[in-house]
């Protein structure tokens, strides 16, 4: 097997200075009716970046990434593993290579999964979420994040109180905008009219989508049309199901911490990848830089949060904004293709709570 060389060491850890071309890749995207403007694809640090993976690479990442024009990294309290490693991990390079550009960057976290043992230590308290958002940035080295999200909905903390307490760290200049992850249409509506109360609008939601798992277009985005908030989508790619790690083998490799896909390939779901690749060939992409495209496109997501576990394959992601546009007949084949239940519509159940 081949690996990609990394660069020396002496390389990796001389004084960073980004790309001087780095804004004339893409344009940036208004995000609602704010004045937040996102890269098409933005870096996710959810699970390439804990400690399973070696610093030195994430770090060239994320460099690489800044290079390109993405300047978006999202994070999340429990991200890694262990959970927190990722923010801890981005701190070291925020102050290493990132403190010069910190007025460039929308650096974003997140609340509402376990982190602590108790009642304050998940979902959507105002206790829990002030005190995670603190924790957060004493991790990162920041004075406060461009966006700060509720990360799931809770049913048993008011609502008010949840959107009451994102006010609140706008207030206290701890966060510039916030937004909600994994709701339902329905309650994206409530907690939008709330914020709006408040004097302090919700401006993103994040939710799961991709091809094999559209949701969101069954109400969620007419939703965020109307209360004029932007979208974020991640697990763009399925989790790999959208690339061509599974067109020819099932094997799965079992990777501790991370839900299995075995019980996502099906042979109905191995034929819907290989057909939708068959489009993605004729188009002249690959079949992950299609999924990527297709989230894109007009009437669709504002940005896509990708992952990347080299250069190489961050450069692959990049290569989808070559072709962003698609036929009517393209897209009518790709629903025909993708219709049914793939079985990954793994954050539904918090999403419609």
């Amino acid at each position: 097997m081949e690996y990609e060389r990394l660069p020396s060491i002496p390389e990796l850890h001389r004084p960073y200075t980004a790309a001087a071309d780095r804004y004339e890749h893409f344009g940036y995207r208004r995000v609602g009716e704010s004045g937040l403007r996102l890269p098409p694809l933005s870096l996710g640090l959810w699970w390439n970046f804990g400690d399973n993976r070696p610093f030195d690479t994430q770090r060239e990442i994320l460099r690489h990434a800044f290079d390109h024009g993405i300047n978006h990294f999202d994070l999340a309290n429990n991200y890694g593993p262990p959970a927190g490693s990722a923010e801890e991990n981005f701190g070291r390079m925020m102050l290493k290579d990132f403190k010069p550009y910190r007025n460039e960057l929308v650096i974003s976290s997140k609340a509402g999964y376990d982190m602590w043992p108790g009642p304050y230590g998940t979902f959507g308290s105002r206790k829990y979420l002030l005190a995670s958002c603190e924790a957060s940035l004493k991790k990162m080295n920041l004075d406060y994040v461009d966006i700060f999200y509720s990360h799931r909905f809770d049913p048993k903390t008011p609502l008010h109180e949840t959107i009451g307490a994102l006010d609140a760290l706008v207030r206290q200049g701890k966060a510039t905008y916030v937004g909600i992850s994994s709701y339902s249409a329905e309650r994206t509506a409530e907690a939008a009219a709330i914020a709006k109360d408040l004097g302090t609008p919700l401006v993103i939601h994040q939710p799961s989508y991709n091809i094999l798992n559209p949701w969101v277009e069954h109400g969620l985005l007419q939703t965020l049309e109307k209360e004029r908030m932007g979208t974020i989508a991640f697990t763009p790619l399925a989790q790999g199901l959208l690339t061509d790690k599974y067109l020819e083998t099932t094997d799965v490799v079992r990777q501790g911490g991370r839900r299995s896909l075995e019980a996502q390939l099906t042979d109905e779901n191995l034929a819907k990848i290989r057909n939708l690749n068959e489009v993605a060939r004729k188009r002249g992409q690959s079949l992950a830089q299609m999924a990527l495209a297709w989230l894109l496109r007009e009437g669709a997501a504002t940005s896509v949060l990708i992952g990347a576990s080299s250069t190489k394959q961050l450069d692959e992601n990049l290569g989808a904004l070559e072709n962003l546009d698609f036929s009517e007949a393209e897209l009518a084949q790709i629903a025909k293709i993708a219709q049914g239940d793939a079985g990954i519509d793994w954050w539904r159940t918090s999403a419609i709570s």
